[in-house]
């Protein structure tokens, strides 16, 4: 969303401070910054009093989940994959957050992880612009870069769903899900190279 109002982006900014596990293996886990659902709420009413957000789960096993998140008058919608089915929650809504013009600028970094305890995040705090710094002042940050709306992609989107649809309804969701862990691709000749495999899947 090109045109977010900068109060929307400060507001989403402000709730992405917490991590979430894409992936494990063995003791490692890599992490991903995602907003604090705790938080959420106190920071969108701010923004946006008539803010709304539902998720929808395309895949309990291997997880993967939908968010739809509506704010300032514009709905996006975010699809990630993720350890579990409530870290595949809050990474589709970072990934929501992308297309109002916010995502971190880390590296997925790889931690210690403990199947009881979960990730070790605790040395994560001085990493540049993680989530665990500080907060600074509105003044002091500068806003996040905004993401233009391409319309080829929005597209590549819609046509990667239909197809998913029709997977499912051949008995073939499970193999499709799995294409679609790493989302629908940030670009439009990654989304058509998704598109691609999914057409191979159903000509199977």
């Amino acid at each position: 969303m090109s045109d977010a109002p900068d109060a929307v982006r400060e507001a989403l900014r402000a709730a992405l401070s917490a991590w979430a596990v894409a992936e494990v293996r063995g003791d490692q886990a890599r992490v991903l910054p995602v907003p604090d659902l705790g938080l959420l709420a106190e920071c969108l009413n701010a923004a946006d009093p008539t803010w709304g957000l539902s998720w929808a789960c395309d895949s309990a096993s291997p997880p993967l989940v939908r968010a739809r998140l509506s704010l300032g008058g514009a709905v996006r919608e975010g699809l990630s994959g993720g350890h579990s089915l409530e870290d595949a929650k809050k990474l589709a809504l970072a990934d929501a957050f992308r297309y109002f013009g916010v995502s971190s600028t880390l590296e997925a970094p790889w931690v210690e992880y403990d199947p009881d305890d979960g990730p070790n995040v605790s040395e994560l705090s001085g990493l540049g612009e993680s989530p665990a710094d500080p907060p600074r002042s509105a003044a002091a940050r500068p806003l996040p870069p905004q993401v233009p709306l391409d319309p080829q992609l929005s597209s590549a989107r819609a046509h990667i769903d239909t197809l998913m649809e029709q997977l499912r309804e051949a008995g073939k969701g499970g193999e499709a899900t799995r294409l679609l862990l790493r989302g629908y691709g940030e670009t439009v000749a990654e989304s058509r190279a998704i598109y691609k495999e999914l057409q191979a899947l159903q000509r199977r």
